[in-house]
């Protein structure tokens, strides 16, 4: 029963469950009662997205130098007790249930996602 981890906006995978959006803002242009059929997200959960100035420092991360940055301040803020909270609920329902995770970048290497998989998988998480 593990965790997807999916680009919002993608058509859904099969047994893919719960689609969970960890991203700073809804879907522009798109009306909320959308979301979920326009397969964004039948959840928003903005409190794992990074903070609006770091958002700002990933999507302008054009190397290897400013990427590690970024995660690293990105770890920091999923240190805040609150978040960790979250980590810990999200990777014990991998052990449960069908979820999935997303966010709207194209490549999951340059995105807060990849980093969210492996503060999950320290946690012990399930993913598929």
């Amino acid at each position: 029963m593990p965790i997807h981890i999916v680009r919002l906006g993608s058509p859904r995978l099969e047994a893919e469950g719960l689609r969970i959006g960890t991203v700073r803002r809804p879907p522009r242009g798109v009306p909320k009662d959308e979301f979920a059929s326009r397969n964004f997200y039948d959840v928003w959960l903005p409190e794992l997205a990074p903070s609006e100035a770091l958002l700002k420092l990933g999507q302008a991360a054009d190397d290897e130098k400013r990427w590690r940055t970024f995660a690293r301040r990105y770890r920091a803020e999923m240190g805040q007790k609150e978040k960790r909270r979250l980590l810990d609920l999200l990777a014990a329902l991998s052990r449960q249930t069908n979820f999935s995770l997303g966010c709207y970048c194209a490549d999951e290497r340059r995105c807060h996602r990849s980093i969210l998989r492996e503060l999950l998988a320290e946690r012990g998480a399930l993913f598929a």
